[in-house]
């Protein structure tokens, strides 16, 4: 065993026996990359790391391809990077025993954790029953939430096949803040009224910036006949 391989042996057992308390940013960075590169020092690559992004979070939600391209790491340890986040978001959805979407502020926590450390526009379609019970939830669209007007047939379609009583949208503003665009409020409008065509009500459109929420139903944006879209009480 080189000195390489001895701290890394030192490095791993140290988290093994007290997990990352004591650990800085950097070293919790080089113990990730030791699994995607393999015969490297990666203690040098963490530290430049944090000097160009700022925060170990920060690198967690750089972009894929900045990642990628980043001297020193490559496909793997970009991928590496990515997945953590990653699977820690799907690990706390997949405990959600039932969810219910029964008020404006159980919908906007859910959407805020399901685009956390999200760098991309997300659109998400949430099928609900007549108790506010999703039955699924659907990435729509990635990039380009304007997009969407092109997938009014597939929300459509969505609700029809899964039975669903209710319809939630959710995207996110990576960039900026969490109130509708111009673009969003006319997507939401036309999906309202492709869904009313099937008898399925469009309930909410949530917009998500950072650790914010912004609801289209409760700031009155789904106006329908004088009378607000509501949430299902039970």
């Amino acid at each position: 065993m080189n000195v390489h391989d001895g701290h890394r042996q030192r490095v791993k057992k140290r988290f093994s026996q007290q997990g990352l308390d004591g650990f800085s940013d950097h070293e919790v960075l080089e113990l990730l990359l030791f699994y995607a590169i393999p015969r490297r020092d990666t203690n040098e690559l963490a530290h430049r790391l944090l000097e160009r992004f700022g925060s170990l979070q920060a690198v967690l939600r750089a972009p894929f391809e900045e990642l990628e391209r980043f001297s020193g790491m490559g496909e793997s340890a970009a991928i590496l990077l990515k997945l953590t986040p990653a699977v820690i978001r799907r690990s706390r959805i997949a405990t959600e025993e039932e969810i219910i979407f029964n008020s404006v502020e159980k919908t906007g926590a859910y959407f805020l954790r399901r685009f956390q450390g999200e760098r991309r526009e997300i659109l998400y379609q949430a099928c609900l029953d007549r108790k506010g019970k999703v039955i699924n939830c659907k990435k729509l669209a990635e990039g380009s939430v304007n997009q969407a007007t092109a997938n009014i047939r597939s929300i459509v379609e969505n609700a029809l096949f899964t039975g669903a009583s209710g319809v939630i949208l959710a995207h996110n503003h990576p960039s900026g803040i969490a109130l509708p665009s111009e673009a969003d409020v006319s997507m939401t409008l036309a999906v309202r009224d492709a869904l009313q065509t099937v008898g399925v009500e469009l309930i909410d459109h949530i917009i998500a910036a950072d650790n914010d929420f912004v609801s289209m139903a409760a700031n009155g944006t789904l106006l329908s006949g004088g009378d607000y879209f509501s949430y299902p009480v039970f």
